[in-house]
């Protein structure tokens, strides 16, 4: 297993070309959906955007815990204080949600390096760790909700303005900018995601996830690019978190710290496939818009789904379903598996 390890650590005279496939592949997929907003209408477009939060919210749960092993329960913690901290400059201060996404990441990224060196000083892994994280974004929801210094339960509208903004993040409802806006963010937290596998810390992360022992014994600081690994992967939750704040204009503690987003944080990168680049952007696709399909199926269902018309809770049967299926016949999700079953051929 030393030798596998000592395979993986970066080497300066063996460097990788800027545009790998990765990269290419990034390029190709910009440059596809970019006129997308035009094309579809007002319902499709938010659908659309959604699907550009759900893959930044999975790419940061990806980092941490797909390419470092860190299994996190707690991923609604980085998205609540990037939403939390960019509203809060705003609505009080009249900050720019840009400067406030800066602010944001920070806190969400010295938050998780707190928290995770405080798990790894008292040596909690695997489901102790993840329940861990789970305690730590409950507590956060719990004091959000009950301080008054942050409007309690009543959380946060963002003021309107008039006409177009980029430096206040807000445009008029319809408007194909706040596509545009998150195809922005979601290509910069891709970017990072690539580059950080290509990385030492990513490349010494993989190496620690898959033996921490023999990661240690040849001379990798486990604890250091573990921290590191929680930071970026806490930036880029926290992200997500600003523009889903800007693009609903409303955030409360539940929203924002609530278990169902660290869910929503799990359920995409493993139907997408967890540990690859790609994965997370394919589990969103597939995930966000299973709100408005069961929507759409229960307001009018076709004859033979009669009996569904009226009944509630269908999108959270679906979810059910797809993960049990995902799990049966793709363990290593959608992505993944394809990925597998190509390198193998």
């Amino acid at each position: 297993m030393s030798e596998t390890l000592i395979q993986t650590v970066p080497s300066p005279l063996h460097k990788k070309k800027f545009f790998d496939g990765n990269m290419v592949a990034l390029v190709i997929i910009v440059a596809a959906v970019v006129p997308l907003p035009l094309l579809l209408e007002s319902g499709q477009e938010s659908v659309a955007i959604r699907i550009l939060i759900f893959a930044m919210l999975g790419l940061s749960w990806n980092i941490m815990s797909g390419f470092g092993g860190m299994f996190s329960f707690g991923h609604a913690a980085y998205f609540g204080l990037g939403a939390y901290s960019s509203s809060i400059l705003l609505v009080n201060f009249g900050i720019s949600p840009w400067i406030g996404m800066i602010v944001g990441m920070a806190v969400a990224a010295v938050y998780g390096v707190i928290v995770g060196w405080l798990c790894f000083r008292y040596k909690l892994k695997g489901t102790y760790f993840a329940l861990a994280t789970f305690a730590f974004a409950e507590m956060l929801r719990i004091i959000v909700q009950s301080s008054q210094a942050v409007n309690a339960a009543v959380g946060y509208n963002v003021p309107l303005i008039k006409g177009s903004s980029w430096w206040l993040m807000q445009f008029p409802a319809g408007s194909p900018n706040y596509f545009w806006l998150g195809l922005i963010l979601l290509t910069g937290c891709l970017l990072a995601t690539i580059m950080f596998a290509r990385s030492k810390t990513g490349q010494f992360a993989v190496a620690i996830r898959e033996d921490e022992e023999a990661a240690s014994s040849i001379g990798i600081p486990v604890l250091r690019y573990k921290l590191k690994v929680i930071a970026i992967s806490a930036s880029i939750g926290a992200v997500a978190g600003v523009f889903y704040t800007q693009f609903y204009l409303f955030i409360d503690p539940e929203l924002a710290f609530g278990a169902y987003r660290s869910i929503e944080a799990i359920l995409i990168p493993v139907v997408g496939g967890v540990g690859t680049i790609w994965g997370p952007l394919v589990g969103s696709v597939l995930l966000a818009p299973l709100n408005d399909i069961t929507a759409a199926i229960l307001r009018n269902p076709p004859p033979f789904l009669d009996f569904l018309q009226g009944q509630s809770g269908l999108d959270v049967m679906l979810y059910a379903v797809l993960i049990i299926l995902v799990i049966l016949f793709l363990p290593k999700g959608i992505f993944g598996s394809i990925k597998d079953k190509v390198t193998r051929k």
